[in-house]
């Protein structure tokens, strides 16, 4: 299968994706220290600022990297003029060029992974190009369908436009998230949700005893259709139909298949049936015709690192439901939540024992009709128009102050948060998996609830949920997988500031910042506020949770930092040793430090 590739030649823009990507790869290489750009490297200061000399090592010759003031999980940045050869000047300023040269520097053992990386930023290169093209034509369609204004965008079916625009803003860490291997143009086209196409799913029957359910009674048949609306009749009694992606027939449906006995049992139906809606996440889509049931469905692709594969582990099911079982009990014992923070309902699922056979069923509740559900990962993209999603939400919603509206949702999400850490549990719940619901009931004041999904890998410290919990606490026969339990403070801290404090709080501090909407200072006083009310309504006193997020968090020397790239892609797990790749660490500057401006 051929990546994606631009369809015209090189102009002025595409050169500036080129750059502006190499600048960001640059960046997060020298976050994660990769090849040594931290720990070897000597600073020198030269006409025009700062820079980091890494020393010709063997073959290797010596490399330039000009940095700057960065504070945000990294104390400096890659700027231009990018990467330089010592020994004659050279400029380094394509990916070619500069990811050669730091793979040359790298351990040979993990060439293959810098190999794969780079392939990672060239398909990523012409998926930006791709954006480039098109932004005008998509936004077109948007408003066109939805309206001009996206702060007038309600209900779960213009929810999804608001995915679109996310899916062309950058990660706030991973460098080439807007990259998905394998995939041709016309597949994301087709497919993905930065072009909010709609396209109908495919079906597969499978022998009912070789599928496990699991739901209420009678939940799934809510969901999908029987083997006679796909147009077999004649296995409606004997075969289950479940959804597949039109990515994933194909070869990874027939090994599949293959891998668990099914080859000449299952039956994939000649017909379409059902359209759907991507969301940001891809592999999950809305159903067209109902917008509040998502279909989470496996993709043979990855992202956010060649081992991050978009498939459904069935054990990641089990624990999605048990972990939103553990979140009804908190909320049952914190009332003042109540109305305030909304779950998706993921208890329905089924699947046929492998990660390319099974489905999610997410139902979002009710009552979202006369809302702008709006994921946090769109509030800093382009809007149509100009400005961001944010300033319009702004302008209808908080009196046109959007600083105002970031702290309204900053409150609301670290006190949640700090009190899912008094019970002791940490989620996995970064920009994609959390929306902000905003509307104004009766036309009264704005009312803002948090709705929050995919809560299928959290930490949970057992010694702190028995605390609260009770006999309620949950065990590890409730779950699925064993890394999901930990009994150090540590590693709990570690999922709270590194999905928590970093994506759903600083990446607005310093992105409002980085476009001279505030002052940075100004911006982390509002965080470490927010985060200091919360963390004290969990007490004060030593060895409390309150007294756990104030030492690890807010007066830590140093916060955790996701090593993404190195897990992800550049090393191999036996390298990393990383028993699970999303949460794999190093360290940066501690931004909510007192003193002002951390750059």
């Amino acid at each position: 299968m051929t990546t994606a590739t631009a369809t015209t030649p090189d102009t002025a823009g595409d050169a500036d994706d080129e750059g502006a990507l190499l600048l960001r790869v640059l960046s997060a290489l020298l976050r994660e220290d990769v090849a040594g750009l931290r720990t070897r490297t000597t600073p020198l200061v030269r006409p025009g600022g700062r820079w980091l000399r890494l020393p010709a090592d063997g073959a290797a010759p010596a490399l330039l990297l000009p940095v700057t003031g960065d504070g945000y999980q990294s104390t400096d940045a890659a700027r231009l003029p990018l990467l330089v050869r010592e020994a004659d000047g050279a400029r380094l300023d394509t990916l070619g060029a500069a990811l050669g040269a730091l793979r040359a520097h790298a351990d040979p053992v993990d060439h293959g992974g810098h190999d794969a990386f780079a392939e990672e930023c060239h398909q990523t290169l012409a998926t930006l190009r791709l954006h480039t093209r098109t932004r005008h034509t998509v936004e077109a369609a948007l408003t066109a369908r939805h309206g001009a204004d996206p702060a007038h965008w309600t209900g779960p079916a213009a929810s999804l436009a608001y995915d679109t625009l996310a899916a062309r803003l950058d990660h706030p860490v991973y460098p080439t998230s807007r990259g998905r291997s394998g995939l041709t143009e016309e597949q994301l086209r087709s497919y993905a949700p930065e072009f909010h196409p709609r396209f109908a799913l495919r079906w597969l029957a499978l022998p009912r005893e070789a599928v496990d359910v699991a739901g209420a009674p009678g939940a799934l048949a809510g969901c999908l259709p029987t083997a006679a609306a796909v147009g077999l009749e004649h296995l409606d009694a004997s075969h289950f139909v479940l959804p597949v992606h039109p990515l994933s027939t194909g070869t990874p449906l027939v090994q599949a298949l293959r891998d668990r006995g099914l080859t000449e049992r299952a039956v994939l139906a000649e017909r379409p049936y059902l359209d759907a809606v991507p969301t940001l996440s891809m592999r999950t889509v809305a159903v067209a015709d109902d917008p509040l049931l998502h279909l989470k469905l496996p993709l043979a692709t990855a992202t956010l690192g060649l081992r991050n594969r978009r498939t459904i582990k069935p054990r990641t099911l089990v624990d999605g439901a048990a972990a939103q079982h553990l979140l009804d009990q908190v909320l049952a014992r914190e009332p003042r939540f109540a109305g305030r923070i909304l779950q998706a309902d993921e208890t329905v699922y089924a699947h046929a024992g492998h990660e390319m056979l099974a489905v999610l069923c997410r139902r979002y509740p009710a009552g979202l009709d006369d809302s702008c559900v709006v994921p946090l990962a769109a509030l800093l993209a382009p809007a149509p128009g100009g400005g961001s999603v944010l300033d319009h939400l702004a302008d209808r919603f908080h009196g046109g102050d959007p600083l105002a509206l970031l702290d309204a949702v900053l409150a609301l999400l670290l006190d949640w948060q700090a009190t899912l850490f008094g019970y002791g549990i940490a989620l996995e719940s970064h920009q994609q998996n959390v929306s902000v619901a905003l509307d104004r009931p009766d036309g009264g004041p704005t009312r803002l609830r948090l709705l929050f999904k995919d809560n299928d890998a959290p930490r949970l410290h057992p010694g702190r949920m028995r605390e609260r919990l009770g006999d309620a606490t949950p065990g590890l026969a409730d779950f699925d997988d064993p890394r999901i339990f930990t009994y150090d403070e540590a590693a709990l801290a570690a999922v709270f500031t590194t999905i928590t404090v970093h994506l759903c709080a600083a990446s607005y501090a310093f992105g409002l910042a980085r476009t001279g909407r505030a002052p940075l200072p100004r911006l982390l006083d509002l965080i470490r506020d927010r985060l200091t009310e919360a963390a004290d309504r969990q007490g004060t006193a030593p060895g409390t949770p309150g007294a756990v997020l104030r030492a690890r968090v807010l007066e830590a020397p140093t916060l955790p930092v996701k090593a993404m790239v190195s897990a992800g892609t550049l090393l191999s797990k036996e390298r990393s040793g990383a028993a699970d790749i999303n949460k794999y660490y190093t360290e940066g500057p501690n931004y909510l430090l007192p003193g002002g401006d951390p750059r």
